[in-house]
């Protein structure tokens, strides 16, 4: 049976037939007197494993601690997690093998945006929810009013597009640049920030210098940068998650280019400049919760990263908090939902408008009927003495000057 359902899934996603569901009928599975099972796929192997590892953990704790306090209405949460090793094709065989085999109520926080994409439509298809995924791609809330499906869909992360946008226009008006190029992952995430590289220039009345790409799990940027370079750009934009960005910026450092950058949400982590060291002084960021570290850090914060540390024997990071997040965040809304536990209940319980605040300072979360995005503030940092210093919050590309 196992070996039939994935077969079909890797046939589907080789043909591209996944992306194209069937009108969706919604459907609840998953649920017994005792128990509801929610179901997840991230990179614990691969170029994203930095974000995969982490946030695996964190909704490991976050269910832990759920269950520890009574479960979700009587009813134990149990996270079934795959290694999808940040590749789409096998992003929709695990997917097929949560909804098939385990029978999961929900995909809840899977991660990346190529790896969300490919198999999302197996899921809509199902007529199964698919909650917070780690991406901020416009594709994992935006709602086709032709299509129900598409009311499966939800998520709590700013959105790449709005991140870069507001990363460069903050840095270009409070800094002074004049020609700022990008740096781009050649995919869907890649286009999110390509976009609004091109829509904020032209709101700045800036013109487009150089927009470069590298393939997914590209290793070598010299040719970008010196392109870069040689064009004269004077602000970077990356496009790319940690490694890809330590790797441009490293190159940049050894070519003796002293140039700003500014990075999204996928490298605004600490591992960044634990990693990237020198060459990633000085760098701006943009991302939805302000940056924590355990000798500075009190209160619920402060518990969560010893509770973190007993978990795992390893130190929490920002990565962390965005599984254990998504994780919580289920809670909040499957309670709510009431004891008989739908599909339809649930969807009415996110789309209550109630807000969901989390221990990290964050953004308030809550969703309506016409808004499936929960959150889009953002925080602006910089690299000061190799640690994220804040130096802005609650700011949008939108706010008016």
């Amino acid at each position: 049976m196992k070996t039939t359902l994935l077969s079909t899934a890797a046939a589907l996603a080789l043909c591209g037939l996944a992306a194209q569901p069937a009108s969706a009928q919604f459907k609840t599975q998953g649920i017994t007197d005792t128990e509801i099972v929610i179901g997840t796929h991230m990179d614990m192997s691969g170029p994203i494993k930095s974000w995969g590892v982490p946030a695996t953990n964190g909704m490991k704790l976050a269910v832990e601690q759920i269950n520890a306090s009574g479960g979700i209405n009587g009813r134990k949460l149990r996270l079934v997690s795959e290694d999808d090793g940040y590749d789409p094709k096998k992003a929709v065989l695990q997917t097929q093998k949560l909804i098939e085999l385990d029978k999961v109520f929900a995909i809840v926080s899977a991660m990346g945006s190529a790896t969300t994409l490919a198999p999302m439509p197996l899921v809509q298809a199902a007529g199964l929810l698919h909650l917070f995924p780690i991406t901020a791609a416009e594709f994992t809330f935006k709602m086709d009013p032709s299509k129900p499906e598409d009311r499966l869909k939800f998520n709590m992360f700013s959105p790449y597009y709005d991140t870069m946008r507001l990363g460069i226009k903050w840095v270009i008006e409070n800094k002074g640049f004049k020609k700022p190029c990008i740096v781009y992952q050649d995919d869907e995430m890649g286009k999110n920030f390509t976009d609004a590289y091109t829509d904020q220039l032209k709101d700045l009345k800036i013109p487009e210098v150089t927009k470069v790409s590298f393939k997914r799990g590209a290793t070598d940027f010299n040719s970008q940068v010196a392109r870069m370079k040689a064009d004269g750009c004077d602000l970077v934009a990356l496009g790319s998650v940690v490694r890809e960005s330590i790797g441009i910026t490293t190159v940049a450092k050894k070519l003796g280019w002293d140039v700003a950058f500014v990075v999204s949400s996928p490298s605004f982590v600490p591992d960044f400049p634990d990693l990237g060291k020198e060459a990633t002084e000085g760098i701006y960021g943009v991302g939805q919760t302000e940056i924590f570290y355990s000798d500075t850090a009190k209160g619920e914060v402060k518990d969560f990263i010893e509770a973190y540390r007993k978990s795992f024997g390893i130190e929490a990071n920002q990565q962390a908090t965005a599984g254990y997040n998504g994780a919580m965040v289920f809670a909040y809304f499957a309670k709510m939902a009431g004891k008989n536990l739908t599909t339809e209940s649930m969807m009415a319980a996110l789309e209550s408008g109630k807000v969901f605040d989390d221990i990290f300072g964050g953004a308030p979360i809550s969703f309506s009927k016409d808004n499936h995005l929960g959150v889009s503030a953002a925080v602006i940092g910089q690299i000061k003495n190799g640690r994220w210093t804040t130096i802005a919050k609650n700011q949008s590309y939108k706010t008016e000057k």
